[in-house]
């Protein structure tokens, strides 16, 4: 097969980014109405978004096996194929136990598929590594975006069954299969050492790495559940709250490309990341206090916010790690690690609304976490060589 050109292998790269989120935001705007239909508590229904979280934090270390068996590509390819299958699961979704297994199958995809396409950067783009990444961090950006605003118009076409709306998103997944398809398979070619070398479970570096995407994670996918439900409970009516939502969303488009390439322009990195943090932690502290004060403000500042510091979280490995396989290992450990604690977001913050009566309090401790991102971000900058902060 011949090799693909530069913009063939973006191409790949952008439609499996695009494939990483709508799965898990399609279910926000829905998901009360999800609660109602099958009689689940919010504890339970949170599962449907904590599982994939989960999933791809405990199986983000097969990624490098996987890899070295396969090959990276084939291994991409199958990723797309297991998404594809999990989201087709869900015209089955009006069982409950079927919509909380396509969402640990979903995650299962997306866990394995997410250190590797990192891999997969650094191998075809290693003088592009930024500017790359901003490419990246937008699909992913424009794939959650578009489950999130989406999703509800698709069900209105489809009869008004949520099964549907949400199994529509197999289709970019299979698209993406057929893409990947075409993308030569290489056979890795790690020596001795590193093909038994593990996570970097020892590295404090890769912990405070996998500590601030823990946070961001978790504050994204919390809010992705329940964002929706706190402005509704405020007493915005259900289509402006879903409107808020999709402002966040959307937001986060020109955020996920536009830090990434800041950090590789200016050289500061762990500054934009302070900034991004403090960014969502005010905005949060409006959603959780005054939530229809100015919404739609806050609702970009968020986006700008939490989009910004995802696409700067994934940029971290690249400089931690001279090979593709070893960027492979950084970014599963983040993966594992951050996505690991990050699930408990979604099922604590329900379980503390069912608890307390109301979101707010469950939001006042989300801004908190916000608050300890800003810090980590400052603790992770004091160890940084001034040399490493003017890497590309």
């Amino acid at each position: 097969m011949k090799p693909l050109s530069g913009t063939a292998l973006l191409l790949a790269l952008l439609l499996a980014a695009v494939n990483l989120r709508p799965g898990i935001t399609s279910l926000a705007p829905l998901i009360e109405r999800i609660a109602a239909d099958l009689a689940l508590s919010r504890g339970l229904i949170s599962l449907s978004t904590a599982l994939p979280v989960l999933c791809m934090g405990l199986l983000a270390p097969l990624a490098p096996r996987l890899a070295l068996r396969l090959g990276l590509e084939r291994t991409i390819t199958l990723c797309m194929a297991t998404i594809a299958g999990a989201l087709l699961l869900r015209l089955l979704g009006d069982v409950g136990g079927v919509l909380i297994a396509s969402a640990a199958l979903l995650g299962s995809g997306i866990a394995v598929a997410g250190p590797l396409l990192s891999g997969f950067i650094k191998r075809y783009f290693f003088e592009h590594m930024g500017r790359v990444v901003a490419w990246y961090s937008l699909g992913m950006a424009v794939g959650g975006a578009a489950g999130a605003v989406l999703t509800v118009p698709a069900m209105h076409g489809l009869g008004e069954r949520w099964t549907q709306g949400l199994a529509l998103w197999a289709l970019p997944a299979l698209l993406a299969m057929g893409v990947w398809l075409w993308v030569p398979n290489r056979a890795e070619s790690a020596g001795q050492g590193e093909a038994q070398a593990g996570l970097p479970w020892g590295q404090p570096r890769a912990w405070l790495i996998s500590a601030f995407f823990a946070l961001q994670a978790g504050l994204f996918y919390a809010l992705a559940t329940w964002v929706v439900a706190r402005y509704h409970e405020a007493g915005l009516s259900l289509l402006h709250s879903n409107s808020l939502f999709s402002l966040s969303m959307l937001t986060g488009l020109p955020s996920s490309f536009l830090f990434p390439w800041l950090a590789q322009r200016f050289g500061n990195r762990y500054g934009l990341l302070q900034a991004c943090a403090l960014l969502a932690c005010v905005s949060l502290a409006m959603i959780s206090f005054v939530p229809t004060l100015l919404p739609e403000l806050w609702a970009v500042v968020i986006g700008l916010g939490l989009g910004g510091a995802f696409a700067l979280s994934l940029v971290l490995p690249l400089y931690e790690a001279s090979t593709p396989l070893a960027v492979s290992r950084w970014t599963s450990m983040m993966l594992c690690a951050g996505y690991g604690m990050a699930s408990l977001a979604p099922v604590l913050t329900g379980m503390a609304r069912d608890l307390a009566g109301g979101y707010q309090l469950a939001f006042a401790v989300l801004t908190g976490l916000a608050l300890l991102m800003v810090l980590l971000a400052w603790w992770m900058a004091r160890g940084v060589a001034p040399a490493d902060t003017d890497a590309p």
